[in-house]
């Protein structure tokens, strides 16, 4: 069978440890020898972040920018001990919050739905897609305790005067305090890549906060978001989908009772927490996927899942793991599809819909890792192992094709 041509390349992003092993697999076994494909390659593992002073994380994030579309595997975000462990000249930053903010970028993650496995909740039939506004809130925040009586203000000062003060609190006792902020175009770009996403998606918006309480904060995020979502409001209707805005605490029971299909656009802290509850909702971080959405329209796929450290040990003593490869698999796909979406390639896109349906159809036959067989219903047999999942999702492949 002729390999499938992708016209305008993909940037590969290499990762670490069992992720990377898994990510090679992927690779050589079920993309490369059926597509035509120009891989712009970087290699972020720690240790050549670490050669390159992490130059190099800045040169991926720039191919991404070039060329449109990006997939990433999982990398270590190296702490104290990783430092030691591999001898780093310093602990590195996140290289996906380097390659977010280089984008300007949002995260959404959307989870990988099948038959066997039911969500907790009985309501959703459909995916939540969680987009979360990583910038700002309380990760930027600046906190002090307070020992003893005296006046808390918020001061303000204009490089043109004059000064702004406004009370906080006055302190009769001891107690704590803390100041966020948030950008202006940090949240209009937030509000342009969820209307991206959706649009790509095809799936309603929410949005929300609390701006009955907070009225300048949370109302500002309320005010840009009407106002980017009524400037695309035709693309809106033409794609049949609609924006809705939600205080917190009315989308949270909505979302109890919802069946799916939307996307929930979140402040920082919210935006951290109902993934995760989304997550478990669904039935596992492994089958979730998650894509890096710039304002302009720039998209990386990676995995949401970290780089499994535990198993990578056991598969360098010879020993046979069983880690489950579908976020890595998806993230390859949603590359592909993505690619052939921008480039009118309907074949393209059709290949990464056929893994996809490969991937689904075995977990749906039980062919499943470890970790999956909890979850399901009825529980397999047994499990396979990792190049085991990966070699039955060929074979599958091959049928499909």
């Amino acid at each position: 069978m002729a390999k499938i041509r992708v016209k305008i390349p993909i940037v590969e992003i290499d990762g670490d440890e069992m992720a990377r092993i898994i990510w090679a697999m992927i690779r050589e076994k079920l993309i490369l020898p059926f597509l035509d494909l120009d891989l712009q390659y970087y290699d972020l593992a720690v240790q050549r972040r670490d050669e390159t002073d992490d130059r190099i994380t800045l040169d991926a994030a720039n191919a991404i920018k070039r060329y449109g579309v990006g997939v990433k595997c999982a990398t270590i975000t190296p702490d104290a001990e990783r430092v030691t462990e591999f001898g780093l000249k310093e602990a590195w930053p996140s290289p996906n919050g380097t390659i977010r903010s280089f984008l300007d970028g949002s995260v959404f993650r959307k989870p990988i739905l099948v038959k066997n496995i039911s969500p907790a909740v009985k309501s959703w039939k459909k995916p939540i897609i969680i987009g979360r506004h990583a910038y700002g809130d309380i990760y930027k925040s600046v906190e002090m305790t307070v020992d003893k009586p005296g006046k808390m203000e918020l001061v303000y000062t204009p490089e043109e005067g004059p000064e702004k003060r406004l009370l906080v609190h006055q302190y009769q006792s001891p107690g704590v305090v803390m100041g966020i902020h948030n950008l202006e175009q940090s949240v209009r770009s937030f509000a342009r890549s969820c209307i991206h996403c959706a649009l790509g998606e095809k799936v309603d918006v929410w949005f929300s906060t609390k701006d009955t309480i907070s009225k300048k904060y949370h109302a500002y995020f309320k005010d840009i978001f009407a106002e980017e979502v009524a400037a695309r409001q035709a693309d809106f209707d033409k794609a049949g989908i609609r924006y809705r805005y939600f205080l917190i605490d009315d989308a949270a029971a909505q979302l109890m009772k919802h069946e799916g299909n939307f996307l929930w656009a979140l402040n920082n802290y919210d935006g951290d927490v109902f993934s995760d509850v989304v997550a478990a909702g669904f039935g596992s971080l492994g089958m979730m996927t998650s894509v890096l959405v710039s304002p302009d329209g720039k998209y990386e796929y990676e995995a949401a899942h970290g780089t499994v450290r535990r198993h990578y040990y056991e598969h360098l003593k010879g020993n046979p793991t069983s880690t489950n490869p579908v976020a890595s698999i998806f993230t390859w796909t949603g590359g592909i599809k993505k690619r052939g979406e921008l480039d009118g390639t309907p074949d393209v896109t059709r290949f990464g819909e056929n893994i996809e349906r490969a991937v689904i159809g075995c977990i749906e036959a039980g062919i499943v890792t470890k970790d999956l067989m909890p979850l399901m219903d009825p529980a397999p047999a047994d499990h396979e192992t990792t190049e085991g999942f990966i070699d039955a999702v060929v074979e599958r492949l091959k049928n499909i094709l």
